[in-house]
């Protein structure tokens, strides 16, 4: 056969019938081909309020149907349903549609059996249409051939079709079950049934059956479900695997359409709100604009049904998709807890089984498996904290929901009851009028908020803070350990001849700086600042303040500059005679007490020796004046140094705070360095004639010093005030965000409640409408019960001249 080809004769592209069977296999089981026929039913263009799944038989000829209250479907939207990648369905009233690619009808019908036939009925039309395998075969067609026709006015037995459809209906009527005129309007005529003026009624037959011959769907074993054969069942497998009702029961995140399968209702469910010890989190990709919430969990009917529930513009695309801890079968971390995301933010298959495995899909998982873990440590931790008796795991306890929720049978809302009532023994047929709580008793009644808190999480995770707190005990307790032991700790050898001590009374804070001994080769820099508040570590052993220092020759001296653990004093390498004292810390006086205790001093005489030691004592008392001024109160050696660990926790939150402070260190040890310079000029060699005046210089000198350390503190005082200064502009800064805060806290009750105002107004509006259509309703039941009685009255025999 030649291509066909267009005006500009370019050949077309050709669909063969055998694309039907190889495009239907893209359904992986027939549950996901029958929630195509349903999507097709809820979406906004049918809208659908019921729908009924059966099984019957027509001219013993095993069929599949489907039928539903919508809108129906014209000449035009049946041609387009049945042709392939034809989609125009758009977002009415805030609801999006769930078909988008144009391809579910005959995907879905085409993979349940080999032929199918449709028949609407919508305000002005009457359309019949059919897609059928077995048509094309016998016909030889070779592209896919879709008869339709659309009827006029039908009469009692028979319909007319117009010209150009008169080939359509003659295919239809020799091959499909339906061979006359009267059986194709006896099945129109059943849309009827479903109380409504417009539908569609989908027939299915030659149903498909596996390579065993056997049926692919099996209807007996439950004369009230419809379920897929399944030998090999375990009890870890969710009953939507081969239950259509259980199946359907969760198809939607939030159901607005009631499914009756063989005829009983299907029980659906809000499967965000059947979970007991429920809470929310949030999940923010990058590319999405609003945060997407998560509701964990557990599931209140089986510990073994559990995992991930993903939803896509609230139809079911992955159920029970375990992720993270869940997939380790060795341990129970997430047993029984189910999530449930509505991922409109990623795309769906073509079958609507599975997610796209892009970028976005991995890292969607990857963050809602460590959110579900998050949840589950919070639960345990919560409830070993209400009931520390309570030795059953949370996984093995009788859970009920938390919150019980039902569906109108008439208008679709969903209404919530109040805590103890069970929905299991609700009748099978509910109403709002049923509703404990009087607020809700009307149709009309708008639907109550399932998420009042919907932009706070409910998932605080009080666990972390509970093992932050652990593991700074934990660092404590280990600190105290270390530091006992560095107390206990004996002088090494030739420490204890020459009288040096070994260890300072603080010892090394783990995680922080290590604390070195103060030598005129080597200082400790001052200790951090904490905003207004400082601490100043000062040692103040006898060994370093009252004991006179001892002369010992400066030959021998050979001071070891490398440092021990913890903050003890280098030893000199051989016990000498005349040990030279030695401080672990360093003050404004330092500079100072080196030169008194400088090497040259053994060589002095004894009144000069004399005239030394009250000097240093004096000049002690002056050091711990200036050391008082910092802090008067010095609180007990423990508390400075767990003080000290939790500031070595915290984050400096003030950067100019913490350059000022690391300038202010900078600035002192310069200070230092240059005292210590002139200390070591003057310990230089000595004529026994200069003696008595070096010792007169080294105490000016040494008065020097103390005055300018007074004077670095004065400094210091007067940074420390700037510092407030600027905090204290800081707080009032916050103080003015706050009052800004307020003010649109009151701007938004404002417009909160003129929002409600309106809503009212609309209420009112609603209801009014309502009652104007059920008037309308009634005149036009009246309008034709009174053309069936004008029929019935034109119809009867005019006889009444006979005797």
């Amino acid at each position: 056969m030649a291509a066909a080809q267009t005006e500009h004769e370019v050949p077309k592209s050709m669909l063969c019938p055998k694309f039907l069977h190889s495009n239907s296999t893209s359904h992986t089981g027939p549950f996901s081909a029958i929630a195509e026929l349903i999507d097709n039913a809820y979406d906004t263009d049918v809208n659908a309020k019921q729908i009924w799944i059966d099984k019957t038989q027509i001219k013993d000829i095993e069929c599949l149907t489907f039928m539903d209250n919508g809108n129906g479907l014209n000449y035009k939207s049946m041609h387009r349903m049945l042709s392939f990648g034809y989609s125009n369905k758009k977002v009415v009233n805030g609801k999006d549609p769930i078909g988008i690619y144009g391809n579910g009808f005959k995907s879905g019908s085409m993979h349940l059996g080999q032929d199918v036939i449709v028949l609407s009925k919508s305000k002005n039309d009457l359309c019949v249409g059919m897609l059928s395998q077995t048509y094309l075969e016998r016909t030889g067609a070779e592209e896919i051939n879709v008869p339709i026709i659309s009827i006029k006015k039908p009469e009692a037995k028979h319909f007319s079709v117009m010209e150009e459809h008169q080939a359509s209906l003659r295919d239809i009527l020799d091959h499909s079950p339906f061979n006359t005129e009267e059986e194709l309007l006896t099945e129109l005529r059943a849309i009827e049934s479903s109380c409504s003026s417009t539908g569609t009624r989908i027939i299915i037959w030659n149903l498909r059956r596996t390579s065993s011959g056997k049926p692919a769907i099996d209807f007996i074993t439950d004369r009230y479900d419809i379920r897929i054969p399944c030998d090999d069942l375990d009890s870890s497998d969710p009953d939507s695997k081969y239950s259509l009702r259980a199946y359907c029961s969760v198809l939607y995140m939030k159901p607005r359409m009631q499914i009756n399968i063989r005829g009983q209702k299907v029980k659906t469910q809000l499967i965000s709100k059947s979970l007991a010890h429920i809470a929310k989190d949030f999940y923010k990709p990058s590319y999405v604009k609003k945060r997407i919430p998560i509701i964990f969990g557990y599931n209140t009917k089986s510990k073994e049904h559990y995992g991930l529930m993903m939803y896509h513009k609230n139809r079911l695309i992955k159920a029970y998709h375990r992720v993270g801890c869940q997939k380790d079968a060795n341990n129970n971390r997430g047993i029984g807890v189910i999530g449930v995301i509505e991922c409109d933010f990623l795309d769906p298959t073509h079958n609507k089984q599975d997610f796209v495995y892009t970028e976005n899909f991995r890292n969607t998982i990857r963050n809602v498996a460590t959110k579900l873990e998050e949840y589950w440590r919070q639960i345990r931790f919560k409830r070993k904290n209400s009931n520390r008796s309570n030795n059953v795991p949370i996984e093995e306890e009788e859970k009920r929901p938390d919150q019980n929720w039902a569906q109108c049978d008439k208008c679709q809302k969903w209404r919530r009851m109040p805590d103890g009532i069970n929905n299991d023994k609700l009748p099978e047929e509910w109403f709002c009028y049923m509703n404990p709580d009087p607020q809700f008793r009307r149709c009309e009644t708008m639907e109550e908020q399932e998420d009042p808190d919907s932009e706070q999480p409910a998932n605080p995770k009080t666990y972390k803070i509970q093992e932050k707190d652990k593991k700074k005990h934990e660092k404590i307790k280990e600190f105290k350990k270390t530091s006992t032991l560095k107390k206990t700790r004996t002088p090494k050898e030739g420490a204890s001849a020459s009288g040096v001590s070994t260890s300072s009374s603080h010892p090394a804070v783990l995680g922080l700086k290590r604390l070195q001994p103060t030598t005129p080769q080597n200082e400790s820099k001052r200790p951090k600042l904490d905003g207004p508040k400082r601490k100043l570590v000062t040692d103040m052993s006898p060994s370093s303040s009252t004991t006179p220092p001892t002369p010992v020759p400066h030959k021998d001296l050979n001071i070891d500059d490398n440092l021990l653990e913890g903050s003890s004093t280098p030893a000199p390498t051989e016990p000498t005679l005349h040990p030279v004292g030695v401080r672990t810390e360093s003050d404004p006086m330092d500079s100072a007490y080196v030169a008194f205790t400088s090497p040259w001093n053994s060589y002095v005489d004894e009144p000069t020796v004399n005239y030394i030691i009250p000097q240093m004592r004096d000049e002690e008392e002056m050091r711990d004046k200036s050391i008082q001024i910092w802090d008067a109160d010095e609180e007990d050696e423990e508390e400075i140094w767990d003080e000290i660990i939790e500031i070595s926790d915290e984050e400096e939150e003030d950067e100019e705070m913490r350059g000022k402070s690391t300038q202010m260190r900078d600035e002192e040890e310069e200070e230092r360095e240059e005292m210590r310079d002139k200390s070591t000029k003057m310990q230089g060699p000595r004529v026994k004639d200069e003696e008595e005046m070096n010792s007169s210089t080294a105490a000016n000198d040494g008065a020097k010093v103390m005055e300018e350390g007074m004077i670095s503190i004065i400094q210091a005082q007067e940074e420390q005030d700037q510092l407030m200064e600027l905090l204290q502009s800081v707080f009032n800064e916050r103080d003015s965000f706050k009052e800004k805060v307020g003010e649109l806290h009151a701007q938004l009750e404002l417009k909160k409640q003129c929002a409600e105002k309106l809503s009212r107004e609309k209420e009112d509006l609603t209801r009014r409408l309502d009652q104007s259509r059920n008037e309308l309703w009634k005149l036009h039941l009246k309008v034709k019960q009174l053309e069936e009685e004008k029929a019935t009255t034109a119809g009867e025999p005019r006889d009444h001249g006979r005797v």
